[in-house]
């Protein structure tokens, strides 16, 4: 199997900062009971005073600290956050883990190099030059149950009656490309 492009480690921390860096989704909202309470009292470090080896004493204090001013319309409604969230890293994810085009592509031509260099004596055209009922085409290949990139991997890697196993010559990315190559070309008629 090719491999799969991964996201960077940084992208979700990045998405994570930017969707929830200012955001109100951790505050009070500003007309609820909570808020109408009053002043929450906090702590704050006391400014000179020093606790054991490097830890600053923390004082209470009933002095309100304002939530950073943002303008408004620039910050999503909180409910809409863990919504946008969900549906960000669930593209990402995606496109992460999905195969390129070009990947695909290049896919195909390493599978026709393999096709070309072990199995075309035998196989040209998708042809058979030994069992000339068991070609490579679409209908043969569904005749004979063989029309599905895993049954082709499994033959071409264990061999079977006159056809030898390839599993100890081509690596299993290599025997992937080359079943893909099979199908992709039994569709297109081998033309």
């Amino acid at each position: 199997m090719a491999p799969r492009r991964m996201a960077s480690p940084g992208m979700a921390s990045l998405l994570l900062l930017v969707l929830f860096g200012r955001s109100e989704a951790f505050e009070v909202p500003r007309g609820s009971a909570a808020a109408a309470a009053g002043p929450v009292s906090q702590l704050r470090p006391a400014e000179a005073s020093w606790q054991g080896a490097g830890g600053a004493e923390m004082v209470e204090t009933a002095e309100e600290i304002p939530p950073p001013s943002v303008p408004d319309g620039t910050v999503l409604k909180a409910s809409l956050r863990p919504l946008l969230l969900s549906l960000l890293l669930g593209l990402s994810a995606g496109l992460a883990l999905s195969k390129p085009e070009s990947a695909l592509a290049a896919d195909l031509e390493n599978g026709q190099g393999i096709f070309l260099a072990n199995c075309a004596a035998c196989h040209a055209g998708g042809n058979n030059a030994v069992q000339p009922d068991k070609k490579l085409k679409k209908e043969a290949l569904e005749t004979y149950g063989m029309f599905d990139v895993e049954r082709i991997k499994y033959q071409v890697t264990n061999g079977k009656n006159a056809m030898p196993a390839f599993g100890e010559r081509l690596g299993p990315e290599d025997i992937e490309d080359v079943a893909n190559y099979v199908i992709d070309q039994a569709n297109k008629g081998w033309s």
